[in-house]
C-alpha cells in the first residue's frame, strides 16, 4: 500500500507541490553537482569535455523544438480541460472514450514519431551540424564530436515519451514521481563517467547520457499506469484536439528555436575560443542554474495547473497567486545570489576542484559564474511569467520576448567576448535574461495587472534583509579563514558552511524583525512538512 500510495501522491497546494518539487530537485541539482566533479576530476576543463557539450546541441535542439514545444505550452492545459470535461477526477481506470487518455496517447504517438523520423536525419547528417556547430575544432576533435553525437541522439527519443508521461504527471498533481525523473537522469550520466569511460574512452559518456535518459522516462511509468493510462496505438492529425494543441505549440516552439540558436551561437563562439571556454561556459552555467531549478522552476511548474484552473475562473485568486509566487520566489532567490556573489570561489572550489580541474580553470570558472549570478532573480521569475502566458493559451508572447533578449545575447556576447573571452558571454547571457523578464512583466499587464504594490513592499524587504546578510557572510568568511584555511576540500567547505549559517541568521532575524510575510508562511510550511506541526494556513496563501 505504501508503495502505491508513493507513485500517486497528490500535492494539493502551490507551496506544498513547489515544496516537493523543490526537493527532488535539490536531490537531482546536488546529483548534477557530483557529476560535474566526476567530470572535472577526469578531464579538466579541455577539449575532450568541450567535445561531450558540443555533441549535446543537436540533440538538446531536436528535443526541445518537438517535445518542450507541445508539452510545456499545450498539453497541460488542454488535458486538464478533458479531464474536467470527462470527468475524469480521480481516475481508476481506462476507458476507450475517454478524450483526456485518448489525446495523451495521440500526442505521445505524433511526437515520438516525429522525433524518431528527425533523430535518424540528425544521425545521417551530423558529419555537416558538427562543420557548423563546431567550426573552432580541428579534424580530429570534429570526429569525435561526430561519433558522440550519434550516440546522444538516443536521448530525444526516450525524453520523449518521458515528457508525455510528466505532462499527466503534473496535470494530476502527482509531483513526486515526475520530480525524481532527472536523479535517475543524472545517476546515467554518472554511471557513465565513472564505469563507461573505462571501457569505451569519451563515448561512454554519452553511453552515460542514453542510459540516463532512458531511466528518466522508466521512473515515471508506474506511477501513470496507476492513474489508469494504457498506451494506445492513435494516429490522427486531424483530431481537433491536436489541431488545438499544434496552434498553441507552434509560437512555443518558435521560441524554442530562438532560445536553442541561442545556445547554438554561443556553442559556435566558444569553439572558436581557448580550449576549455566551452566547459567553463556549461561549468558556470550549471552551478547558477541551481537555484533557479530549485525555486524558479519549482514553483513555476508547481503554480501551472492551478493557473490553468484559475484562468478563467476567479480574476482576483489569479492575480493573487501570481504576485504570492512571486514574493515566495524572490524570498528565497535573492539571498542565495546574495551568498553566490560572496562564495563564488569557495564553491567553484569545493564542487570542481579535483584531479584535472587546476586553479586556473577555477579563476575562470568562477569568474563567469560570478556573472551569471547577476540575473538569477530574472531567471528564476521568467518561468512564472511566461506559464502565466501559456494559462491564457497565449504563446506568442513569450516567442516575442524571447526573440528580442535572444538576438540581444548574441549580439552583446559577439562585442564582449572580444574583451573578455567566455566571461563575456556570461555577461551577455545575463543582460539578456534580465531584458527577457523586463519584456514578460510589461507584456502581461495586457492580460493582467499584478498586484505590484505587495510586490514591491516585500522586495524591499528581502533586499534589505539580504544587504544584512551579505556584510554578515563576507564578515564571517575572512573571520574564520585563519582556523579553516582555504588548502583542503573540507577547510573550504568549514569556511563556507560558516558564512552561509551567520549570513541566513541575519536574513532571517531582519525579516523577522520586518514582520515577513513570506517568512511566516514558509516557517508554517516547515512545521507542518518537516516537524509535523499542524497549523492552520490562509487558503489564499495556500494557493
Amino acid at each position: 500500500m505504501f508503495f502505491p500510495k508513493i507513485l500517486s501522491g497528490k500535492s494539493n497546494t502551490i507551496a506544498a507541490a513547489a515544496f516537493i518539487v523543490g526537493a527532488a530537485s535539490l536531490a537531482s541539482r546536488i546529483l548534477g553537482m557530483l557529476r560535474d566533479r566526476v567530470l572535472a576530476g577526469e578531464f579538466g576543463a579541455g577539449f575532450e569535455l568541450d567535445i561531450y557539450y558540443a555533441s549535446f546541441r543537436i540533440p538538446d535542439l531536436i528535443y526541445n523544438l518537438i517535445v518542450m514545444g507541445a508539452i510545456s505550452a499545450g498539453f497541460i492545459p488542454i488535458f486538464v480541460s478533458l479531464l474536467k470535461k470527462d470527468k475524469l477526477g480521480e481516475i481508476a481506470g481506462f476507458s476507450g472514450h475517454d478524450n483526456a487518455w485518448h489525446l495523451a496517447n495521440l500526442i505521445l504517438n505524433v511526437v515520438l514519431s516525429a522525433v524518431c523520423i528527425i533523430s535518424l536525419f540528425g544521425i545521417i547528417f551530423t558529419p555537416l551540424l558538427i562543420k557548423i556547430i563546431a567550426p573552432g575544432f580541428d579534424s580530429m576533435q570534429k570526429q569525435m564530436a561526430i561519433n558522440m553525437t550519434r550516440i546522444i541522439f538516443l536521448s530525444p527519443v526516450f525524453l520523449s515519451i518521458s515528457a508525455v508521461l510528466g505532462g499527466i504527471l503534473q496535470s494530476f498533481k502527482r509531483f513526486f514521481i515526475f520530480s525524481l525523473s532527472p536523479i535517475f537522469y543524472n545517476i546515467g550520466i554518472i554511471l557513465g563517467a565513472l564505469y563507461l569511460v573505462k571501457y569505451f574512452g569519451i563515448y561512454g559518456l554519452g553511453l552515460g547520457v542514453a542510459l540516463g535518459s532512458f531511466l528518466h522516462f522508466l521512473v515515471q511509468l508506474p506511477s501513470v499506469y496507476l492513474l489508469g493510462y494504457r498506451y494506445r496505438l492513435i494516429f490522427n492529425l486531424h483530431d481537433k484536439d491536436l489541431l488545438k494543441l499544434f496552434k498553441i505549440m507552434v509560437p512555443r516552439t518558435l521560441a524554442l528555436g530562438i532560445n536553442q540558436l541561442n545556445w547554438l551561437a554561443i556553442t559556435v563562439i566558444a569553439s572558436l575560443l581557448s580550449a576549455g571556454s566551452l566547459t567553463v561556459f556549461n561549468f558556470a552555467n550549471n552551478l547558477q542554474s541551481f537555484p533557479v531549478g530549485i525555486f524558479g522552476i519549482s514553483f513555476a511548474i508547481a503554480a501551472f495547473p492551478t493557473l490553468a484552473e484559475l484562468v478563467n475562473k476567479n480574476n482576483d485568486k489569479f492575480k493573487e497567486t501570481i504576485a504570492t509566487t512571486i514574493n515566495h520566489i524572490l524570498f528565497l532567490i535573492i539571498p542565495v545570489t546574495a551568498l553566490f556573489l560572496i562564495l563564488r570561489a569557495q564553491i567553484v572550489r569545493i564542487v570542481l576542484g579535483s584531479g584535472q580541474f587546476n586553479w586556473t580553470d577555477t579563476i575562470l570558472t568562477y569568474r563567469t559564474f560570478g556573472w551569471f549570478c547577476l540575473s538569477l532573480f530574472a531567471q528564476s521569475l521568467a518561468p512564472l511569467i511566461i506559464r502565466v502566458f501559456y494559462s491564457f493559451h497565449d504563446s506568442k508572447t513569450p516567442f516575442f520576448s524571447g526573440l528580442a533578449s535572444s538576438l540581444v545575447n548574441i549580439i552583446v556576447s559577439l562585442y564582449l567576448v572580444k574583451y573578455f573571452g567566455v566571461i563575456g558571454l556570461a555577461a551577455g547571457f545575463s543582460l539578456s535574461a534580465i531584458l527577457n523578464l523586463i519584456l514578460l512583466l510589461v507584456l502581461l499587464n495586457k492580460k493582467v495587472v499584478l498586484n505590484y504594490g505587495k510586490i514591491i513592499k516585500s522586495t524591499g524587504k528581502i533586499i534589505s534583509a539580504a544587504v544584512f546578510l551579505s556584510i554578515l557572510s563576507q564578515g564571517t568568511k575572512y573571520a574564520v579563514e585563519p582556523f579553516t584555511g582555504t588548502d583542503t576540500l573540507l577547510g573550504l567547505a568549514a569556511q563556507t558552511l560558516f558564512s552561509v549559517l551567520a549570513g541566513s541568521a541575519g536574513y532571517v532575524l531582519i525579516l523577522w524583525w520586518l514582520d515577513s510575510e513570506e517568512l511566516g508562511y514558509f516557517v508554517k510550511i516547515l512545521n507542518r512538512k518537516i516537524f509535523k506541526i499542524k497549523e492552520p494556513v490562509n487558503l489564499s496563501e495556500a494557493e
